[in-house]
């Protein structure tokens, strides 16, 4: 089996259920892009928590929140509101060197699950941000583990923020126009923005 690179957000579900996800899709590292590593309300996905359940099921951990997350310590990559620009991002050093850190687990034939809060992809960076970026630079698909287990594949996804956008009614655009163009709306709507006192 080829590796593959999964996602699995972890909002309102049970540790036991969330590891039963990651062993039925053989990952054998979790790659956790949190820009915070731990849950206010979901203890048992703290960092060091996690680390030792994920242990403790043969499964490693890592952490690249500081270089896949979707904060960033440089102002250059906030817009004049405080929104932090993904395409800035995507661009960044520390962005490309955790790239470079999956690609290079792949490459050694490690399914790799990146892990964020958030159940629903279509609502997080790791589709928004780094699965976007990875279809695109690298023609890397990623599988989405959704909430129920199954599947949804990066081009899946895609295609719900068309219609979640209600584009797909639009007959003189190309598809992939109104993929970029469903995409683009969906960052607006979701991505990080700092406090006007940060």
């Amino acid at each position: 089996m080829s590796a593959t690179l999964f996602s699995i957000g972890y909002a309102t579900k049970p540790l036991t259920e969330f590891m039963v996800q990651l062993q039925s899709y053989e990952v054998n590292v979790v790659a956790d892009v949190r820009s915070v590593p731990y849950s206010a309300a979901f203890h048992d996905y703290h960092r060091e928590l996690l680390q030792r359940a994920l242990k403790q099921q043969g499964i490693s951990y890592v952490y690249l929140g500081k270089e896949l997350g979707p904060r960033s310590t440089n102002p250059a990559h906030y817009d004049e509101t405080g929104r932090v620009q993904y395409d800035r991002l995507q661009r960044a050093d520390n962005f490309l060197h955790g790239i470079e850190r999956l690609l290079t687990g792949l490459d050694k034939a490690l399914n790799i699950a990146l892990l964020c809060a958030e159940k629903d992809p279509a609502f997080c960076h790791r589709s928004l941000l780094i699965g976007h970026h990875l279809a695109r630079a690298n023609a890397l698909p990623i599988q989405h583990i959704g909430f129920d287990g199954a599947l949804e594949s990066q081009a899946e996804l895609e295609q719900r923020l068309v219609s979640l956008h209600d584009l797909e009614q639009d007959l003189f655009a190309a598809a992939d126009d109104l993929a970029e163009l469903a995409y683009k709306r969906q960052v607006q709507a979701t991505s990080y923005r700092k406090s006007s006192d940060s």
